[in-house]
C-alpha cells in the first residue's frame, strides 16, 4: 500500500491532480450546501454545460480556454439567477433553457471547425493529464479566493440561503449575496471541468451536501461535514482510479454514491 502511495506521488501530474482536486472538492462542497438548500442543485449541471460550450468554442478558435470560459459561465450564472427571479421561466426550465442552448452551440461550432479532438473529449469527461502547471496555479489561486470569500460572507450567505424574505426585511442586500453564490459556483465549476468533466462536475456539488444532510441538521455542521467528506471521497477516488486504471471523475462519483448510501443508513439509524 505504501509503495503504491509513494509511486503515485512520484508522478508530477498526479500531484497536480491531487492538489487541484482537493481544493476544487472543498469549494464545490461548501457551495453545494447553499445550492441544495435553495433548490438550485441542478445549477451546477447547467453551468457545466455552458462551460463546455465556451471551452469548445475557445478550443475551436485557438483562444485561451480558461480566459474565455470563466467570464462566460459567470455571466450565464448571473443571467440564470435573474431569469429565475424575474420571469415566469423558473427553476429547472431556466437551467435547461441555458444549458442545452450553450451545449448545442459548442457542439455545432466544434463540428464546423476542428471536430471532436482530445481536448474536447477531456472537457467532456475530464482528465488528470489535462492539468498542467499553469492550470494548477490558476486553480489554487481561484480556489483560495472562493474559500476566503465564502468564509468572509458566511453569515450573509447563511441568511439568504435559509430565509431570503427575512434577509430582505432586515435591509440586507440579498441580491448581491445571491450573485456572490452564483459567482463562486461558476468559478468552481469551470475549474473542476478539467478534472471531472462537464458531465460529472455537478456531482461534487450535490453528493457531499446531500450526504451530510442525512446525518446533520445544523447548517454549519452540514457545511463542515460536506467539505471533509468531499475531500475524503476525492482522495479515495483518485487513488482507487490509479490502482484499478479507471477514469478519475467516474471513480470519484461512485465513491460519493457509496458515501451517500452509508450516510443515509446512519441517518436512519440515528432517528
Amino acid at each position: 500500500m505504501f509503495r503504491v502511495i509513494a509511486e503515485i506521488f512520484f508522478y508530477p501530474f498526479m500531484v497536480r491532480a491531487i492538489v487541484c482536486g482537493i481544493l476544487i472538492s472543498l469549494c464545490a462542497a461548501v457551495m453545494g450546501v447553499s445550492l441544495v438548500l435553495k433548490r438550485y442543485s441542478m445549477i451546477g449541471d447547467g453551468l457545466s454545460h455552458v462551460g463546455f460550450g465556451a471551452l469548445a468554442v475557445a478550443t475551436a478558435f485557438n483562444w485561451a480556454p480558461m480566459a474565455v470560459s470563466i467570464p462566460v459561465v459567470i455571466i450565464a450564472a448571473f443571467f440564470l439567477l435573474r431569469l429565475n427571479e424575474n420571469t415566469r421561466i423558473k427553476g429547472d426550465a431556466a437551467i435547461a433553457l441555458i444549458s442545452t442552448g450553450a451545449l448545442a452551440i459548442g457542439i455545432l461550432v466544434v463540428s464546423l471547425t476542428t471536430g471532436v479532438n482530445i481536448d474536447i473529449y477531456n472537457y467532456m469527461f475530464g482528465s488528470i493529464l489535462a492539468i498542467d502547471k499553469e492550470n494548477l496555479w490558476l486553480s489554487v489561486i481561484l480556489c483560495v479566493v472562493v474559500i476566503v470569500l465564502f468564509v468572509l460572507f458566511y453569515n450573509r450567505i447563511f441568511a439568504v440561503t435559509f430565509d431570503e424574505n427575512f434577509a430582505k426585511a432586515t435591509q440586507m442586500r440579498s441580491g448581491i449575496y445571491n450573485m456572490l453564490i452564483a459567482l463562486l459556483t461558476a468559478v468552481t465549476i469551470v475549474l473542476g471541468m478539467r478534472l471531472m468533466g462537464a458531465l460529472l462536475i455537478s456531482a461534487l456539488i450535490i453528493f457531499p451536501a446531500l450526504s451530510s444532510m442525512r446525518v446533520f441538521k445544523n447548517y454549519k455542521k452540514v457545511t463542515i461535514c460536506a467539505a471533509i467528506l468531499a475531500v475524503v471521497c476525492f482522495v479515495i477516488g483518485i487513488f482507487l482510479s490509479y490502482i484499478i486504471a479507471t477514469p478519475v471523475g467516474a471513480t470519484v462519483v461512485v465513491i460519493n454514491i457509496i458515501a451517500f448510501i452509508i450516510f443515509y443508513i446512519v441517518g436512519k439509524l440515528k432517528k
